[in-house]
């Protein structure tokens, strides 16, 4: 790419929505118009007139017509306002950054990411990962609180042969919030086809292992790759405790395994961990209580988004966080998982397993996928029907929208997720500003009767 190519492209970024930089140029523009029109009064009021129109029109007028002047000159003077300003600018950010502006842009924008609302994403799989990619655009008070139930693939070999918690789903959400342009993000996902003991595991996989032995710590491993990544937000995993998701079936039989439950084929009753307590990291509940919204989902109800809540206090602390509280409703019905749910009947099996009102809002797509219909039906998946009514008796408010991204599979798609629930947070943040208006305190003299003295 040239130089003059680049330049043009940093020129342009310049000008991309949420820098904060037009906004400063149109000040600077309405301050030199003040500054002219001022100092024309002053030199009126003294009495000094300046024939400049004539000058300039004995000068021009052969050039151009008269009539014309007076747009041509607002548009030359509006570009030189600018170009001064952007000359200016880019001066300044030369002498601070040699390298160019791109890096003092992208550190412009990420600064005011920071001011972003904090949302706390609970869940696993590729439907938690899905959710982050959108909301890092939007903020970087992220915490992704992530399952450790995983026991199948790369994440259940690495489990078994060297002890470590499954780091599957937490690689994938690194990776979701890692800085798109490092090469190193490829990197992490990379998967061996080949070599002994290799074949099947990614690399993220194996450097999460491998830092974990070294720091000795799960979470200080997770810190560590964080840093590699340059992680927007933060990954926690639910707990650190090792535990196993069982499933018990409505005809009486246990599954034990988070990866043997889809495959057992029957209708669940009720996951639980074995064994039953794990302790949450306490990192996990100070990002409840700080939160302004906590989001569950999207995601495999039973065996990523639950094992989350059956962690030790998660859900009697999502319940008492003043966050709005956001459930994402799954697009299809998954095999031998929810099989003919309905929406309500996914929000009924979150409160009944957080044992805690953990749903306050639920997005369901309000648009069936006008593709691959037939392909998933012959793999026994649905559309979730949306039955508002019965929501509405669990007091839970029903957003609909349009969300899904239709490729090779139907799915959710992280910028239209993403902006609906930054548009949820941004209702409740204006309910609560309203409620907290209308029901402050009075604050002027009082009107009750004098006491004697």
């Amino acid at each position: 790419m040239s130089g003059r190519m680049r330049r043009s492209i940093d020129l342009a970024r310049w000008l991309q929505p949420g820098l904060g930089v037009k906004r400063w140029l149109l000040l600077a523009v309405l301050g030199a118009t003040l500054f002219v029109n001022g100092v024309s009064r002053y030199l009126t009021d003294e009495g000094v007139t300046l024939q400049v129109n004539e000058l300039v029109d004995s000068v021009v007028s052969e050039f151009f017509p008269p009539g014309y002047l007076s747009w041509i000159f607002i548009v030359i003077g509006a570009l030189f306002v600018a170009l001064g300003i952007w000359r200016w600018l880019n001066a300044i950010v030369t002498a601070v950054a040699p390298h160019g502006t791109s890096k003092v842009i992208d550190a412009i924008r990420d600064k005011r990411l920071t001011r972003g609302y904090k949302i706390v994403v609970v869940g696993g799989g590729t439907g938690l990962s899905t959710m982050l990619r959108g909301l890092k655009k939007i903020t970087t008070n992220l915490t992704a609180v992530v399952t450790v139930s995983d026991d199948g693939g790369s994440s259940g070999r690495l489990q078994k042969e060297l002890g470590v918690l499954p780091p599957g789903d937490i690689r994938n959400c690194l990776v979701a919030l890692a800085d798109d342009e490092a090469l190193v993000t490829e990197l992490f996902r990379y998967r061996f086809a080949e070599g002994e003991g290799l074949t099947g595991h990614s690399f993220g996989n194996l450097f999460l292992a491998a830092m974990t032995g070294i720091t000795g710590n799960f979470d200080e491993a997770i810190k560590v790759s964080s840093r590699v990544l340059n992680v927007k937000g933060r990954v926690l995993p639910s707990t650190l405790a090792v535990a196993r998701l069982c499933a018990q079936l409505t005809d009486g039989r246990v599954v034990e395994g988070e990866s043997q439950i889809t495959g057992a084929h029957g209708t669940i009753d009720h996951v639980y961990l074995d064994p039953p307590f794990a302790a949450p990291l306490d990192e996990v509940i100070a990002a409840l209580r700080e939160a302004d919204a906590i989001v569950l989902g999207p995601g495999s109800l039973y065996t990523s988004i639950m094992p989350n809540l059956l962690i030790d206090r998660v859900g009697r602390e999502i319940e008492a966080s003043n966050a709005v509280k956001i459930y994402v409703c799954n697009v299809m019905t998954q095999p031998g998982e929810t099989d003919g749910y309905s929406a309500s009947r996914h929000v009924r099996a979150l409160l009944r397993g957080a044992d805690a009102n953990v749903c306050e809002v639920a997005v369901v797509n309000d648009e069936l996928p006008r593709k691959l219909l037939d392909e998933y039906a012959e793999e026994g998946q649905f559309p979730v029907q949306v039955d508002e009514d019965e929501l509405s008796t669990l007091g839970v408010r029903v957003v609909r929208a349009n969300v899904i991204s239709e490729t090779q599979t139907v799915r959710h798609d992280s910028d239209r997720l993403a902006a609906v629930v930054v548009g949820i947070i941004d209702e409740a943040v204006a309910e609560r500003a309203t409620y907290l208006r209308l029901n402050k305190p009075a604050t002027g003299p009082s009107t009750g009767p004098a006491t004697a003295s």
